[in-house]
């Protein structure tokens, strides 16, 4: 049985982990905000009305990529596709390809500075395996102008810093949409986290500042990780609603 990604790979251990996962998605929270394309999200109404759902959707989504068996993956990929093409169809416009990459590009970011965050630098092969990843994902979906390895990816995803995201009404709309449904302390968490984690260009146009107080908790969970109490502390994070996803993710 040939798997999407090898059964010994560093993408399932951060895939497979709730904590990392989480940090995965409060990244991409961020950048979704700031993204040049995201009124093609507003235009279906999903993420405005659940933001958090919508982002998990995409985690959810590239879990099952992750962990199938490879003709399995390549039918959720192409269910991705399929998906994209109906809402082009209602909008009578095509989604540009840079809208797509920018979106894989974001998935290899957060999966190899959330892992670093919480657990240990990666090598450089393993970014490498990271970004072949994606890049397979990419070339499922016939995406063009792909990067064809990680040296290239880095200039790549440094020149989509520069071109694709900006601050706008939809970028303050989300946030009042994450406050809403989080509440104000977990709110400021998701704030603390993208500061430690997301690309310089995101933090000075979100004006996130410094992860803050959030470095010593990073020491404080990492020794309850040791404990085997990671899930509570995870779990505590997220309202009640959205615990079910976290729940499903589990080395």
């Amino acid at each position: 049985m040939e798997y999407f990604t090898k059964e010994d790979s560093i993408v399932r251990k951060i895939w497979g982990s709730p904590d990392a996962v989480l940090f995965i998605f409060a990244g991409a929270a961020a950048e979704f905000a700031l993204n040049k394309a995201v009124d093609w999200l507003y235009f279906t109404g999903r993420l405005p009305a659940d933001p958090l759902g919508r982002l998990f959707s995409t985690v959810t989504y590239s879990r099952k990529i992750i962990f199938s068996l490879l003709d399995e993956a390549n039918r959720y990929i192409d269910q991705i596709t399929a998906i994209h093409q109906n809402v082009e169809q209602n909008r009578g416009a095509q989604i540009p390809d840079w809208a797509y990459r920018d979106v894989l590009f974001m998935l290899i970011w957060y999966s190899i500075h959330a892992y670093e965050a919480l657990y240990r630098e990666l090598t450089e092969a393993e970014k490498e395996e990271v970004f072949d990843v994606f890049y397979r994902v990419g070339k499922r979906m016939w995406l063009k102008d792909l990067p064809l390895n990680y040296v290239q990816w880095q200039l790549a995803h440094q020149q989509h810093l520069e071109n694709d995201i900006i601050r706008s009404d939809f970028t303050v709309d989300l946030y009042r949409q994450y406050r809403k449904h989080l509440g104000g302390v977990r709110f400021v968490l998701l704030k603390r986290v993208q500061a430690l984690i997301t690309p310089e260009p995101v933090k000075q146009v979100l004006e996130l500042g410094e992860p803050g107080a959030l470095q010593p908790l990073l020491t404080i969970f990492k020794a309850i990780r040791q404990l085997g109490m990671s899930n509570w502390v995870v779990g505590a994070l997220l309202p009640l609603k959205y615990k079910a996803h976290i729940r499903q993710i589990r080395i």
